[in-house]
């Protein structure tokens, strides 16, 4: 199963890969419209949050909508969601995203936009 792996201790906290993720998917450079998210750990250094694929949200969807697909990747079949936000509310981890701007909720599906434009080298797509 592919993966985004973040490693915090390289993270600079320069934004980078949520302008990258926001651009791509959603034509917008606003961190609130990225599916990788990064904070200040309140140490000095960066957090950094994004789906790991663990699937729970698709037990959450009465429509069906959350489905993995053949590489392992959680993905949102936006023809079946009616954007009721039960996945984003119910994702214990907070990895489902949702934006006022935006029809139905959204999620990383490592793509790998993200990991080719850090800087830093801070996150990798691997197998797991």
């Amino acid at each position: 199963m592919k993966k985004l792996s973040a490693d915090a201790s390289r993270c600079t906290g320069c934004g980078t890969c949520e302008k990258v993720c926001s651009k791509a998917w959603h034509k917008a450079e606003d961190g609130e419209k990225s599916a990788i998210r990064v904070s200040a750990d309140g140490q000095g250094g960066y957090a950094i949050a994004a789906c790991d694929q663990c699937g729970a949200c698709m037990n959450m969807c009465s429509r069906m909508a959350l489905n993995r697909a053949t590489n392992g990747i959680v993905r949102l079949d936006r023809k079946n969601c009616v954007g009721c936000l039960v996945c984003v509310g119910e994702c214990e981890r907070g990895f489902m995203r949702y934006h006022d701007d935006l029809p139905v909720p959204f999620k990383c599906v490592a793509c790998g936009l993200c990991a080719k434009a850090c800087p830093a080298g801070a996150l990798n797509i691997v197998e797991g």
